[in-house]
């Protein structure tokens, strides 16, 4: 009788053992996904939803055996929520310190500095993942950056961090203008950063770019920027031709060959740095600026001197068969 009670003493023990090694080895080995895949745990959602959402897109077996191994086996972390990536056979476990860990899946979209609202606006549409319809942003009120932005998300809302960025940068920089700035306003401020973002792409000239044109606001001179010709033609995107001398003539509230002061918007959304160029102007006494044909500009100070530039600029062009 002992030895049949010893018997089952040792069936028993070796039945849970068995029972054990089934449980821990189901918390490691490989899952049923075949390629990696993308899922989404919604914000609020437990351990027991987001198990069954697994389950129903096939990346776990079975969500009640994920619970409760995860209960017994897993960390107390929380799950986070957002886009995770689930690599190949990941097992339960890894899945678990997937969630856990709150490493989602980064999508950005890119706003280069001086892009168009119009640009942003085509962008984000063309993003499959955003879901939404949004109007043509203002011009001027997004700021150029790289934003993150989750699967399913709304345009809008991705709109909106863009334009408070924009409202956040303006609301830093302008209590530090200086007295050499000649905008009134912080839009004044977006405005002529705008022109001065289409003007130049190289860092070292955005300061010398705003000086030439607060000098001339300062004199009650015309700007004279070809961008601003272009905008109200095409909403600021390429011209892809020479500017027509009509153009040029055109009067409108934007055109500065027609007009004194500044347009009546931006034309563009200038970064930082060019916002902070035209609050902090370089000292220069330059009223004029032409292409030195090397990709930069080379400034003048007298109508005589930069005729003379100019003409270096046609030579230039005309040597490379564009005149």
């Amino acid at each position: 009788m002992r030895r049949l009670g010893c018997l089952i003493v040792a069936a028993a023990a070796v039945m849970i053992t068995l029972l054990a090694g089934n449980f821990l080895y189901g918390w490691v080995a490989s899952g049923p996904l075949e390629e990696q895949q993308a899922v989404i745990i919604k914000s609020g959602s437990t351990l027991a939803t987001a198990a069954q959402v697994m389950e129903s897109e096939g990346v776990i077996r079975s969500a009640d055996m994920f619970l409760t191994r995860a209960r017994i086996l897993g960390g107390s972390e929380p799950i986070k929520a957002g886009e995770f990536e689930i690599p190949a056979g990941a097992s339960n476990a890894q899945i678990l310190n997937i969630l856990q860990g709150g490493k989602t899946v980064q999508r950005l979209i890119t706003v280069p500095e001086g892009t168009p609202s119009i640009i942003v606006y085509e962008k984000l549409m063309a993003e499959k993942l955003l879901k939404g319809e949004i109007p043509v942003p203002a011009e001027g009120s997004i700021l150029p950056d790289s934003y993150s932005f989750e699967r399913g998300e709304p345009r809008a809302a991705v709109v909106q961090r863009m334009t408070r960025a924009m409202e956040d940068t303006l609301a830093e920089l302008w209590p530090k203008r200086t007295k050499a700035s000649v905008v009134k306003t912080p839009e004044e401020a977006v405005i002529l950063a705008s022109i001065v973002e289409k003007e130049t792409a190289l860092a070292r000239e955005r300061r010398t770019v705003a000086a030439v044109y607060s000098n001339r606001v300062t004199r009650n001179m015309m700007l004279q920027a070809d961008p601003t010709i272009i905008y109200p033609i095409t909403k600021g995107k390429p011209l892809g031709r020479r500017i027509r001398q009509s153009e040029i003539a055109q009067v409108n509230d934007y055109n500065t060959y027609a007009m004194v002061g500044l347009p009546k918007g931006p034309i563009a959304n200038p970064g930082r740095a060019s916002i902070e160029a035209v609050l902090n102007p370089a000292k220069s006494d330059s009223l004029y600026f032409v292409a030195d044909g090397k990709g930069g500009h080379v400034f003048a100070e007298t109508l005589k001197e930069h005729n003379a530039n100019v003409e270096k600029w046609f030579a230039i062009r005309r040597e490379r068969g564009e005149m």
